[in-house]
This record gives C-alpha cells, sequence and structure tokens, in this order.
C-alpha cells in the first residue's frame, strides 16, 4: 500500500492529473496515521520480570559513529548471572550508546556490570553507573567466554527476511501503479522537447567545497578528549556529504575539503577517522622525534595513495631544531618516522 501510494503521488505530479495524486496522498495520510495509533497500542498482560543484575566480560566492541557525545557501540558480550537465577553464561550481541567520556572503560576482556531480563535473556543493557558493589565486584571477577553456540537472539526478529518482504511489496505496490499509467507516462515523456540550442549538461563539473572552524573556550585545544570528533560532527553538518578528499587539523583549527566528482577510491568518510587516537600521535611526534621545544603540530589526512588502505595521517611537528613528522594508517599505527633534518 505505501509503494503504491508514493507511487500514485509521484504519477500525478508527472501527469498533472489531479484525482490521481489526491488519491496517492490521500491513501499515503491514511497509512500514516494508521501506524501513529498502532504505535500507541500496548499490549495486554501483566507487568513483565524486573530486570536482574549479572556479570558480564566483553569479547568485543566496536564504536559505529554518530552525531552526538554519545556513540552508537556494537558490543559481544558473555553474560554471567547470578547462580540463584539458575541459567549459565551465555553469548548476546548488543547495540548501546556510550558517551565519549565513559567510552575508554570498556575494552575487550573488560568487565562490566549489566542488566537483562529472565524472560528475554537477549535484552540486555549494560549498567554505565553501578553501585559501588557492583564496580567492586566487576574489578574482582574473572568471567571465562561462553562458546558461540551458545549465542541468544531475538527469535521473533528476522531482520533480513522481514527487509526483503518489505522491499518486494513495497516495489510490487509501485509497480502496480506505474503499470495502470504505462501509456500516459510514456507518451509524455515522448512529448517532452529538449530545445535545440542547449548544451548538454557535462557530468563532469566539479563540485568543490572547503569549511573550516576555530574552537575557543575552556580546554579548546583540539588535543582535549572528544573535541575532535565533536568539531568533525560540526562540520559534517555544514557540508552536503560525509566524504571528504583532505582533513587539517591544527591545535585550534580543523577544517575539511572535499570534491563531489572525486571517486569513492580518492575520498574517504569524515566519521571513520581514528579521533580518538589522534591526540596520543601528536605527543608521540612531538617527543620522539628530535625536537625539543616543539612549537606547532599540524596532521593532514590524505586518500590512501597507491595500493594503500584507508586514509593516510601525516603529523608534522615544528620548532626551533626545524621540522620533523610521523606517518600512520586509518588505525592509528605507526608506518613511518622522520626526525629532524629527514623529513621532506
Amino acid at each position: 500500500m505505501t509503494g503504491a501510494a508514493l507511487a500514485a503521488v509521484a504519477v500525478g505530479i508527472i501527469l498533472e492529473d489531479v484525482p490521481v495524486f489526491v488519491a496517492g496522498g490521500g491513501v499515503l495520510a491514511l497509512l500514516i496515521l494508521f501506524a501513529v495509533l498502532g504505535g500507541k497500542r500496548r499490549p495486554a498482560g501483566g507487568e513483565p520480570p524486573a530486570g536482574r543484575l549479572a556479570l558480564a566480560r566483553i569479547e568485543d566492541l566496536r564504536a559505529t559513529g554518530g552525531e552526538s557525545a554519545d556513540v552508537p557501540v556494537k558490543f559481544r558480550l558473555t553474560v554471567a548471572p547470578e547462580p540463584e537465577d539458575g541459567r549459565p553464561a551465555y553469548r548476546v550481541k548488543i547495540t548501546q550508546h556510550i558517551n565519549l567520556v565513559d567510552l575508554p572503560a570498556y575494552r575487550p576482556r573488560g568487565i562490566a556490570v549489566v542488566e537483562y531480563r529472565p524472560d528475554k535473556p537477549w535484552d540486555v543493557r549494560i549498567v554505565t553507573r553501578p553501585t559501588p558493589e557492583w564496580s567492586r565486584r566487576a574489578e574482582e571477577a574473572e568471567i571465562d567466554s561462553a562458546p558461540d553456540s551458545t549465542l541468544v537472539s531475538n527469535p521473533d526478529v528476522d531482520e533480513g527476511s522481514w527487509c526483503l518482504l518489505v522491499l518486494l511489496a513495497f516495489l510490487a505496490g509501485a509497480v502496480l501503479v506505474v503499470l495502470l499509467f504505462r501509456g500516459p507516462l510514456f507518451t509524455a515523456a515522448n512529448d517532452e522537447d529538449t530545445p535545440p540550442d542547449s548544451p548538454p549538461k557535462s557530468s563532469s563539473t566539479s563540485r568543490t567545497f572547503t569549511t573550516s572552524t576555530t574552537v575557543s573556550g575552556p580546554s579548546s585545544s583540539l588535543l582535549a578528549f572528544g573535541r575532535m570528533r565533536a568539531t568533525a560532527m560540526e562540520l559534517e553538518s555544514r557540508v552536503d556529504t560525509a566524504y571528504v578528499t583532505e582533513v587539517t587539523i591544527e591545535d585550534h583549527r580543523m577544517a575539511v575539503s572535499g570534491d563531489s566528482t572525486r571517486p569513492p577510491t580518492e575520498t574517504f568518510h569524515l566519521q571513520s577517522l581514528p579521533y580518538e587516537l589522534l591526540p596520543t600521535l601528536v605527543r608521540e611526534a612531538r617527543t620522539t622525534l628530535g625536537i625539543r621545544t616543539p612549537e606547532t603540530w599540524r596532521i593532514d589526512i590524505t586518500p590512501p595513495t597507491g595500493n594503500g588502505v584507508g586514509p593516510r595521517v601525516r603529523i608534522t611537528v615544528t620548532g626551533p631544531e626545524g621540522t620533523a613528522r610521523l606517518d600512520a594508517d586509518a588505525t592509528g599505527r605507526v608506518v613511518d618516522r622522520r626526525g629532524v633534518g629527514e623529513a621532506d
């Protein structure tokens, strides 16, 4: 129904057919109304069992980016319920928003306090502010990894099949409406006249952009934890695409540049950069490359060259002794160093 309604709206606009446009828009409005009313319904029945606290071993975690101070993080956990719960340890995968300030506290093989529901063991939430007693238990506990065969998931959700079914139904509705009006649509397409003197549009027209910002105030240095990613999010909101060709970072300034005509291999996503690791690389460059009194530093991030994978990070430090640089890959691993007198 949604696919048919949207297709009817599009056909009505193309053919300038008011009844078709109104019919499609009316059905679409009804579907939205039904969705809103359906979302307000609550299943009847008693209250669900209260959540229970337990300890969990962090098998793996990966931040997936975000546009605020709370970053969505995908966790793989081994949950170890209390003995009185009568349930053995099991694996689970969850996604939870973690504040950038708290992110370093979670690491692979670490122990976290979680809350889970006995009736729905896949419904697990990390307790970011546990009580002192549970914090002490988490510091002292050692939990073995549960085998992959114990992985639990919501049996009522089959995301792959559901997405495929929605897509097929949406396309079926849209195709049905287009087929019903195929005659007028094709006729309208053939009747369109192109002015003879109109020059063809060039697909190679460059669409470049550059934007920058200067930070100020308390802890204004971009080396402050979380400041680089937050500034990158601010710059991303100013441009049409997050795929850029260059990022420049100085102590109080960040700038990004891009070109929408560049192929994907010559760009990189603004939020894919390891901002949390860059301050450590800057400190390493300022202390290990032979410059005793570093005056300025600069980070230049560019797309990969040759057979490289991921963007290239170059940190340049200057001081009375001269200039030095340090190169790293997209994971923050140092790949080259050039001390004073060696930097090109």
